[in-house]
């Protein structure tokens, strides 16, 4: 017999494996993505909810240093910053151990977690006798910048380490 007048075909390789529907795998590493991304996102969402006060106050500072430059009274400045601090770190630290502390004791906890102890410098220290003072008295002895910094960073730093 002759090989040319054989019925042979070509070689012929099957067709080539398509990459949908996709293996159990795949949808696995998918899924895994996907729950990974959502506790991300929730985890942000959960950080952003957390340091809200903290915004507030920050912004309630500004408003506080605005109204400073137009009425230049340091009794209000300090009232209004007294209570600032109050509200803020009352947001992040239990009732019981923020709200009945006074003088020395209120100034020592501001300054936990501060890189330095805003305080217990005269700006900082100010801020227990300013409140109460004569609003026609001499404030020459009371440094208003200083004050101001040590309280716009003890709301900017989180209490305790937490972030």
């Amino acid at each position: 017999m002759d090989p040319s007048e054989l019925p042979l075909r070509d070689l012929h390789l099957p067709d080539p494996v398509g990459w949908w529907p996709l293996a159990p795998g795949w949808w696995f590493l998918i899924a895994l993505a996907i729950a990974g991304i959502g506790w991300l996102l929730l985890k942000a969402w959960r950080h952003y909810q957390f340091n809200a006060p903290r915004r507030y106050a920050v912004r309630s500072l500004a408003r506080v240093e605005a109204d400073y430059l137009t009425h230049r009274n340091p009794v209000l400045l300090g009232q209004q910053l007294s209570e600032l601090l109050r509200r803020g770190m009352l947001a992040y630290a239990p009732r019981h151990e923020v709200a009945g502390l006074t003088g020395e004791s209120w100034l020592a906890w501001l300054d936990r977690g501060l890189p330095v102890p805003y305080f217990h410098t005269e700006g900082g220290k100010s801020l227990l006798q300013l409140p109460y003072r004569n609003p026609q008295g001499d404030f020459s002895d009371v440094d208003v910048n200083a004050m101001l910094a040590a309280v716009k960073m003890r709301l900017v730093t989180p209490v305790g380490g937490a972030s």
